[in-house]
Order: structure tokens, then sequence, then C-alpha cells
């Protein structure tokens, strides 16, 4: 199982692109999954299911499989160790956040303000821009300063899947 992280700041299109890339990645014949790292909190389940029922009455954790899917919730984070080692049998797992991990990393700017990012980040593999941000003539070299990888832009799927197969 190869792993690659995707990380960028809030808004920053991580999930957008992520969802572009998994349809090339699996024309090249990779099994992929995707983990999300919330920092807010989320639910995926709602009033009126049986799996929300026991939540309610106070499971702390709730399985539901059907011969096509299956859901595991807990009350509590899951290691991303573990999560890994759930998805042991696909080729690649994409992971969205976790930046503080140390994992290939892809690292998404949306602006000039991004450029911190690089600093705070370790194993950054190639840094992903808006093309926007390439007219500015300050930019790329701020970015060379800090990191000495590719940069390429959010629109060049293409580049971007191909640079994730040279990874894995």
């Amino acid at each position: 199982m190869n792993v690659v992280q995707i990380c960028g700041y809030k808004n920053s299109g991580k999930t957008t692109l992520i969802a572009a890339l998994l349809p090339l990645l699996k024309e090249q014949g990779l099994r992929v999954a995707v983990i999300k790292h919330d920092s807010h909190g989320f639910d995926i389940d709602h009033k009126g299911t049986d799996t929300f029922r026991f939540r309610e009455a106070g499971a702390e954790g709730v399985a539901i499989a059907s011969p096509g899917r299956t859901a595991i919730m807990k009350e509590s984070e899951a290691k991303l160790e573990d999560l890994l080692a759930s998805y042991d049998d696909f080729d690649l797992v994409l992971i969205e956040g976790y930046k503080r991990e140390g994992y290939p990393k892809l690292v998404l700017l949306r602006n000039a303000d991004d450029l911190a990012l690089l600093d705070e980040t370790v194993a950054v593999q190639a840094v992903i821009v808006r093309p926007a941000m390439l007219k500015e003539p300050s930019v790329l070299p701020k970015i060379r300063q800090r990191q000495t990888v590719p940069v390429l832009t959010w629109d060049d799927t293409s580049q971007i899947a191909a640079m994730i197969m040279k990874l894995c």
C-alpha cells in the first residue's frame, strides 16, 4: 500500500482535487482509498436510522454492513495508522489533511499567504498552486526558498496524477 497526503489550508481545494484525481488514478488500474481528516467534527449518521438510535442510546461504537458497503463509527478519533491498516489491501491511500504526519505530501497553495504551510510540513514532494499565482513574480522564488520540489498547477490533474504514480 502506498500513501500520499494532499495538504493545504481550509478551502484550498483539497477535496475537489482528490475527486478530480480519483478517476485518473483508477484508469491506471489502481485501487484507491481516501482518508479525510476533519478537525472540526462531523456526523455521517442521521436521525431515524437504526445506527443513530444505537448511538443515541449509548453505544460508543456502531458498525453497519451490507453486501456493497461497510461503515464503522466510533465516538473517538481513530489513529491514522489504524485507519491505514484497514486499507492495507488497496494500492494507494490518499490522505486529505493530517499535515503534520510524515508521509509523502502534495501541498496546495491558494495564494502567497499560504506559503507558510511549506515551513510547517515535512516530506513535501510537490507544490500545487493556482495558475494565477505563477503570474506573481515573487511567488516562485519564495516557494524555491522553502522547497526544491516540482511546482505544478492545480488545473493540470494529469501531471499531478503522474506525480502520484511516481510516488507509488
